[in-house]
Protein backbone atom coordinates (compact mmCIF):
# COMPACT_ATOMS: atom_id res chain seq x y z
CA UNK A 1 0.00 0.00 0.00
CA UNK A 2 1.35 3.14 -0.81
CA UNK A 3 1.49 6.13 1.86
CA UNK A 4 0.97 9.69 1.22
CA UNK A 5 3.10 11.41 3.55
CA UNK A 6 3.72 14.88 2.55
CA UNK A 7 6.64 15.54 4.82
CA UNK A 8 9.05 17.84 4.61
CA UNK A 9 12.19 16.47 5.39
CA UNK A 10 15.30 18.67 6.95
CA UNK A 11 17.74 18.38 4.13
CA UNK A 12 19.80 21.02 2.43
CA UNK A 13 22.36 20.70 0.01
CA UNK A 14 25.78 22.14 1.59
CA UNK A 15 26.26 25.35 0.03
CA UNK A 16 29.60 25.78 -1.39
CA UNK A 17 31.28 28.40 -3.77
CA UNK A 18 32.18 26.39 -6.68
CA UNK A 19 33.74 26.88 -10.21
CA UNK A 20 30.50 26.26 -11.71
CA UNK A 21 29.95 29.45 -13.12
CA UNK A 22 30.29 31.31 -9.82
CA UNK A 23 26.89 30.26 -9.32
CA UNK A 24 27.38 28.49 -6.29
CA UNK A 25 26.49 24.77 -5.43
CA UNK A 26 22.48 25.20 -4.81
CA UNK A 27 20.61 24.22 -1.61
CA UNK A 28 17.15 21.81 -2.01
CA UNK A 29 14.52 21.04 0.62
CA UNK A 30 13.77 17.51 -0.02
CA UNK A 31 9.62 16.21 0.06
CA UNK A 32 8.71 12.77 0.74
CA UNK A 33 5.52 12.81 -1.38
CA UNK A 34 4.74 8.73 -0.91
CA UNK A 35 6.76 5.45 0.76
CA UNK A 36 6.56 2.39 -1.51
CA UNK A 37 7.67 -1.24 0.43
CA UNK A 38 10.64 -2.36 -0.40
CA UNK A 39 12.44 -6.05 0.55
CA UNK A 40 14.60 -5.34 3.23
CA UNK A 41 16.51 -8.11 2.47
CA UNK A 42 17.58 -6.35 -1.48
CA UNK A 43 21.47 -4.87 -0.88
CA UNK A 44 20.50 -2.19 -3.79
CA UNK A 45 23.09 -1.68 -6.38
CA UNK A 46 21.12 -0.39 -8.74
CA UNK A 47 17.52 1.04 -9.57
CA UNK A 48 15.83 2.29 -12.54
CA UNK A 49 12.47 2.76 -14.44
CA UNK A 50 11.76 1.33 -18.21
CA UNK A 51 8.99 2.06 -20.01
CA UNK A 52 7.45 2.47 -16.48
CA UNK A 53 8.24 -0.33 -15.08
CA UNK A 54 10.86 -0.81 -12.07
CA UNK A 55 14.54 -2.71 -12.44
CA UNK A 56 16.82 -3.44 -9.34
CA UNK A 57 20.20 -5.06 -9.08
CA UNK A 58 21.03 -6.65 -5.54
CA UNK A 59 24.59 -7.27 -4.27
CA UNK A 60 26.85 -9.40 -2.42
CA UNK A 61 27.79 -12.91 -3.25
CA UNK A 62 25.34 -15.56 -2.66
CA UNK A 63 22.79 -13.30 -2.94
CA UNK A 64 23.16 -10.92 -5.82
CA UNK A 65 19.77 -10.42 -8.03
CA UNK A 66 18.01 -9.02 -10.77
CA UNK A 67 14.74 -8.11 -10.32
CA UNK A 68 11.48 -6.28 -11.77
CA UNK A 69 9.78 -5.24 -9.31
CA UNK A 70 5.96 -4.24 -8.46
CA UNK A 71 6.26 -0.93 -6.80
CA UNK A 72 3.11 -1.41 -4.73
CA UNK A 73 3.87 -4.03 -3.50
CA UNK A 74 7.71 -4.50 -3.07
CA UNK A 75 7.65 -7.74 -4.41
CA UNK A 76 9.60 -9.23 -7.45
CA UNK A 77 7.62 -10.13 -10.29
CA UNK A 78 10.91 -11.31 -12.01
CA UNK A 79 13.58 -12.53 -10.20
CA UNK A 80 17.15 -13.86 -11.76
CA UNK A 81 19.29 -15.02 -9.03
CA UNK A 82 23.14 -14.38 -10.22
CA UNK A 83 26.36 -17.27 -9.61
CA UNK A 84 28.02 -17.36 -6.22
CA UNK A 85 30.76 -16.02 -7.99
CA UNK A 86 29.45 -12.65 -8.90
CA UNK A 87 28.49 -9.61 -6.41
CA UNK A 88 26.49 -7.84 -8.86
CA UNK A 89 26.33 -3.73 -8.72
CA UNK A 90 24.83 -0.92 -11.06
CA UNK A 91 22.14 -1.30 -14.10
CA UNK A 92 21.11 0.66 -16.59
CA UNK A 93 19.31 0.48 -19.76
CA UNK A 94 20.05 1.85 -23.38
CA UNK A 95 19.07 1.03 -26.82
CA UNK A 96 17.25 -2.13 -25.48
CA UNK A 97 19.84 -3.71 -23.75
CA UNK A 98 20.09 -3.70 -19.71
CA UNK A 99 23.57 -3.54 -18.54
CA UNK A 100 24.61 -5.05 -15.55
CA UNK A 101 27.93 -4.55 -13.61
CA UNK A 102 29.92 -6.85 -11.42
CA UNK A 103 32.08 -5.49 -8.74
CA UNK A 104 35.45 -6.74 -8.79
CA UNK A 105 35.10 -9.39 -11.48
CA UNK A 106 35.99 -6.94 -14.52
CA UNK A 107 32.80 -7.87 -16.35
CA UNK A 108 29.53 -6.26 -17.56
CA UNK A 109 26.81 -8.53 -18.27
CA UNK A 110 24.33 -7.64 -21.20
CA UNK A 111 20.21 -8.92 -20.96
CA UNK A 112 17.85 -8.39 -23.68
CA UNK A 113 15.40 -5.55 -21.66
CA UNK A 114 12.46 -7.24 -22.95
CA UNK A 115 12.89 -11.16 -22.03
CA UNK A 116 15.68 -10.53 -19.18
CA UNK A 117 17.58 -13.08 -20.95
CA UNK A 118 21.27 -13.19 -21.03
CA UNK A 119 23.16 -11.78 -24.39
CA UNK A 120 26.35 -11.22 -23.79
CA UNK A 121 29.70 -10.15 -21.99
CA UNK A 122 32.12 -6.90 -21.95
CA UNK A 123 35.22 -6.69 -20.57
CA UNK A 124 35.67 -4.02 -17.85
CA UNK A 125 39.22 -3.11 -16.98
CA UNK A 126 38.15 -1.45 -13.53
CA UNK A 127 35.76 -2.04 -10.54
CA UNK A 128 32.25 -1.63 -11.21
CA UNK A 129 30.24 0.21 -9.48
CA UNK A 130 27.52 2.46 -10.65
CA UNK A 131 25.61 2.96 -14.13
CA UNK A 132 23.46 5.03 -15.85
CA UNK A 133 23.03 6.77 -19.63
CA UNK A 134 22.97 9.65 -21.29
CA UNK A 135 21.02 8.03 -24.26
CA UNK A 136 24.13 7.48 -26.24
CA UNK A 137 26.93 6.79 -23.57
CA UNK A 138 27.19 4.22 -20.94
CA UNK A 139 28.42 6.47 -17.71
CA UNK A 140 30.19 4.58 -15.23
CA UNK A 141 31.72 4.79 -11.57
CA UNK A 142 34.25 2.90 -9.72
CA UNK A 143 34.85 4.27 -6.62
CA UNK A 144 36.93 7.02 -7.48
CA UNK A 145 36.61 10.54 -8.12
CA UNK A 146 36.24 9.82 -12.04
CA UNK A 147 32.67 9.28 -14.12
CA UNK A 148 33.32 7.14 -17.21
CA UNK A 149 31.78 7.67 -20.40
CA UNK A 150 31.55 4.15 -22.45
CA UNK A 151 30.84 2.94 -25.50
CA UNK A 152 27.77 0.79 -25.42
CA UNK A 153 29.25 -1.56 -27.52
CA UNK A 154 33.02 -2.01 -26.72
CA UNK A 155 32.80 -0.82 -23.12
CA UNK A 156 36.16 1.08 -24.58
CA UNK A 157 36.29 4.44 -22.42
CA UNK A 158 35.50 7.80 -24.46
CA UNK A 159 36.47 10.18 -21.74
CA UNK A 160 36.33 10.28 -18.13
CA UNK A 161 35.62 13.73 -15.81
CA UNK A 162 36.64 14.39 -12.44
CA UNK A 163 34.19 15.22 -10.26
CA UNK A 164 34.94 18.44 -7.86
CA UNK A 165 33.23 20.73 -5.22
CA UNK A 166 34.28 23.41 -4.77
CA UNK A 167 37.49 22.75 -6.55
CA UNK A 168 37.92 19.46 -4.31
CA UNK A 169 37.41 15.93 -5.90
CA UNK A 170 34.35 13.89 -4.43
CA UNK A 171 35.73 10.75 -3.99
CA UNK A 172 33.82 6.89 -3.11
CA UNK A 173 31.21 8.20 -6.25
CA UNK A 174 28.87 4.95 -6.40
CA UNK A 175 25.16 4.29 -7.70
CA UNK A 176 23.85 6.87 -10.45
CA UNK A 177 21.08 8.13 -12.61
CA UNK A 178 20.66 10.75 -15.16
CA UNK A 179 18.46 13.45 -14.53
CA UNK A 180 17.09 16.48 -16.89
CA UNK A 181 20.67 16.33 -17.89
CA UNK A 182 22.45 16.06 -14.69
CA UNK A 183 24.13 13.14 -12.89
CA UNK A 184 22.60 12.57 -9.75
CA UNK A 185 25.30 10.22 -7.74
CA UNK A 186 24.81 8.48 -4.00
CA UNK A 187 28.68 9.51 -1.88
CA UNK A 188 29.20 5.59 -1.03
CA UNK A 189 29.38 5.18 3.08
CA UNK A 190 27.57 8.23 3.43
CA UNK A 191 23.69 8.91 2.84
CA UNK A 192 24.44 11.65 0.42
CA UNK A 193 23.54 12.44 -3.09
CA UNK A 194 25.33 14.85 -5.38
CA UNK A 195 24.18 16.88 -8.32
CA UNK A 196 27.13 16.86 -11.36
CA UNK A 197 27.40 18.76 -14.78
CA UNK A 198 28.09 15.72 -17.16
CA UNK A 199 30.34 17.90 -19.33
CA UNK A 200 32.74 18.88 -16.72
CA UNK A 201 32.36 17.12 -13.30
CA UNK A 202 31.28 19.83 -11.54
CA UNK A 203 29.12 19.57 -8.72
CA UNK A 204 25.74 21.63 -8.79
CA UNK A 205 23.71 20.65 -5.63
CA UNK A 206 24.50 18.45 -2.66
CA UNK A 207 22.25 16.29 -0.29
CA UNK A 208 22.52 15.07 3.05
CA UNK A 209 19.93 12.13 3.05
CA UNK A 210 20.67 10.87 6.83
CA UNK A 211 16.89 11.43 8.16
CA UNK A 212 15.02 9.96 4.97
CA UNK A 213 14.57 6.00 6.67
CA UNK A 214 13.50 7.17 9.87
CA UNK A 215 15.68 5.77 12.72
CA UNK A 216 12.21 3.44 14.19
CA UNK A 217 12.63 1.80 10.89
CA UNK A 218 16.76 0.56 10.86
CA UNK A 219 17.83 -2.25 12.06
CA UNK A 220 21.40 -3.73 12.62
CA UNK A 221 21.32 -4.62 8.81
CA UNK A 222 20.02 -1.19 7.60
CA UNK A 223 23.25 -0.03 5.27
CA UNK A 224 23.36 3.55 3.82
CA UNK A 225 21.04 5.13 0.68
CA UNK A 226 22.35 3.51 -2.59
CA UNK A 227 19.32 3.74 -5.22
CA UNK A 228 18.42 6.89 -7.51
CA UNK A 229 15.28 6.12 -9.91
CA UNK A 230 14.23 8.78 -12.31
CA UNK A 231 10.72 7.50 -14.00
CA UNK A 232 10.29 9.52 -17.09
CA UNK A 233 6.20 9.06 -17.39
CA UNK A 234 5.59 10.76 -13.96
CA UNK A 235 8.20 12.96 -13.99
CA UNK A 236 9.06 11.65 -10.69
CA UNK A 237 12.68 10.72 -8.29
CA UNK A 238 12.41 7.70 -6.32
CA UNK A 239 14.77 7.22 -3.54
CA UNK A 240 15.85 3.38 -1.09
CA UNK A 241 19.44 1.92 0.15
CA UNK A 242 21.26 -1.17 1.16
CA UNK A 243 18.58 -3.26 2.81
CA UNK A 244 16.05 -0.58 3.31
CA UNK A 245 11.74 -1.33 4.49
CA UNK A 246 11.09 1.77 2.47
CA UNK A 247 11.63 3.60 -1.13
CA UNK A 248 10.37 6.74 -1.54
CA UNK A 249 9.07 9.37 -4.27
CA UNK A 250 10.19 12.42 -3.22
CA UNK A 251 10.46 16.51 -4.90
CA UNK A 252 12.96 19.14 -4.36
CA UNK A 253 12.50 22.48 -3.85
CA UNK A 254 15.17 25.60 -4.31
CA UNK A 255 16.14 27.11 -1.00
CA UNK A 256 16.80 30.50 -1.61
Amino acid sequence: MRIITAILISMTFFCFKSDAGGQGIKRYSLFVEESFPHDRGAYTQGLFFHNGELYETTGQYGESSIRKVDIGSGDALTYIPCERKYFLEGACVLNGNMYVLTWMEHLCFVYDIRTLKKIGELRNPREGWGLTTDGKSLIMSDGSQYLYFLDPMTFMEQRKVEVTADGKKILNLNELEYIDGQIWANVYTSDEIIIINPSNGVVTGRVDCQNLLPQSLRTRTTDVLNGIAWNPENKSIYLTGKNWPKMYRISLKERK
